[in-house]
């Protein structure tokens, strides 16, 4: 029997159908059909241009204005919609009946890729594999496995999907106490992936680099990050400017479970962007799907004319400003394995079918109760053709204080994709040269910043 199970096994793993892709399929591997109910609709291709007359200056404007809120959910009603809920936003509901709701909108599937990026997808189905949790022979593909078999390997659609080649955005984050106070925080980054660097290094998947521009307490502080394809083979590098000093350092904290300067410990370093990192810490399972209404196509907080003290409210931000929608979703559970350290004994992550985007987390503590709630805004950038996170909420629900980043209300500059970039200026001298005219106050790097 065992050898009938064993060749049941080996049936399986080469059953899996890749020519579905671009039919029954979307080319990343969501259902293209919409639900039974009708409350989640056919995928048709996505939001592939902007609204008329619309210019980046203006920022991701709302392409659905018109649009009403179909229902509410609330502290009252949150038992007749838990199905549809993640744990952590029940959790929200009740916690917070003063300050949290979700007003439910129509489902738009904007989410929609350049043709060469699902080409690559397409021709790379199939080829890429895991050994142990390192990724081998992506070769340009941005969801390597579009019908994923396990927890690992849609972890992995996650961490390498479609963000535009490169990517330079400036944004606000604000930590919030439980209290309702508040401070601004200004990040500048950049990430570009390995296919838009000149005379790229092997098994790098994207260069990073960001750096502060408020408060004065960590203006200065800069970050560089080389990120490997196969984590296996190569750990993360990591360096860190601190203008204090003047010098540049090994950053090795600057994963799994580091906490981040100006988070005030809300989140740990692998939450930044959903989840990032090295995914070995944990065994992963996936869960199946489910729809869940999760926040999308969240213009409305990105308008320009929004003021940031409009938004900002002690324990969540505010719910008038947030669309949720129904959508399918991949349930990815992490538990951590024996032996291994983290602040999280348990994750579940909720990926979005059409961007393979991290919408929402749950983590518990070590022993086992729900600690903090993550949930991730996603917009699709109708000029570029990416899907993005407009903005990510952290929710800590013992202490009752969030942290909400990503914000650009009030930043004139665009956000750019398809950025190119050479491998000079992700090096670590690079960081001191930065570092150095940030000091000199020649205004080169705050220019950006400096707002009317």
């Amino acid at each position: 029997t065992l050898v009938v199970a064993m060749l049941g096994l080996v049936a399986n793993a080469h059953a899996t159908d890749f020519s579905r892709l671009g039919k029954d399929l979307t080319p990343v591997g969501a259902e293209r059909a919409g639900n039974a109910d009708g409350t989640i609709p056919a995928w048709e291709g996505g939001l592939m241009q902007p609204p008329a007359g619309w210019t980046p200056q203006q920022g991701y404007i709302d392409p659905f204005p018109d649009d009403k809120p179909l229902f509410t959910i609330n502290s009252a009603n949150v038992g007749q919609y838990e199905a549809k809920l993640t744990s952590g936003q029940a959790a929200l509901l009740r916690k917070y009946p003063q300050n949290f709701r979700m007003n439910v909108y129509p489902t738009r599937r904007t989410v929609g890729y350049p043709k060469a990026v699902t080409d690559r997808v397409i021709a790379q189905a199939g080829k890429v594999s895991l050994q142990g949790f390192g990724l081998k022979d992506l070769n340009g593909s941005t969801t390597p496995f579009p019908i994923p078999e396990n927890g690992l390997q849609a972890i992995w659609n996650h961490l390498v999907r479609y963000l535009g080649g490169g990517i330079v955005r400036a944004g606000h984050s604000f930590p919030v106490r439980p209290n309702g106070d508040f401070y601004k925080i200004g990040f500048s980054s950049q990430r570009i992936y390995a296919q838009n660097v000149e005379n790229v290094e092997p098994n790098r998947l994207f260069y990073a680099l960001g750096y502060f521009t408020e408060p004065a307490t960590l203006r200065g502080t800069i970050f560089l990050v080389h990120e490997p394809v196969d984590q296996v083979a190569e750990q993360r590098s990591a360096w860190i400017y601190n203008s204090g000093q003047r010098r540049v350092r090994r950053a090795p904290d600057l994963a799994y479970d580091g906490i981040n300067d100006g988070s005030e410990g809300m989140l740990t370093t692998d939450q930044v962007d959903g989840y990032n990192g090295a995914p070995d810490r944990y065994e992963w399972q996936l869960l199946g799907k489910r729809e869940i209404y999760v926040p999308y196509n969240t213009y409305r907080l990105s308008d320009k004319s929004l003021k940031y003290k409009d938004v900002i409210r002690p324990k969540s931000i505010n719910p008038d400003y947030v669309r949720y929608e129904l959508h399918r979703v991949w349930v990815v559970e992490g538990t951590l394995k024996p032996g291994q350290r983290h602040i999280y004994g348990k994750r579940t992550f909720y990926l979005d079918e059409d961007s393979w985007s991290v919408l929402a987390e749950d983590a518990y503590d070590t022993r086992g109760g729900l600690w903090r709630a993550s949930l991730h805004g996603l917009v699709q950038a109708y000029d570029a053709q990416v899907p993005f996170y407009h903005f990510g909420i952290y929710h800590d629900l013992d202490s009752g204080g969030y942290l909400v980043g990503g914000l650009d209300n009030e930043i004139r500059e665009p956000i750019q994709f398809n950025v190119r970039g050479k491998l000079g200026d992700f090096q670590p001298d690079a960081l001191r040269r930065l570092g150095g005219t940030m000091h000199r106050g020649t205004g080169g790097q705050r220019r950006d910043h400096d707002h009317p």
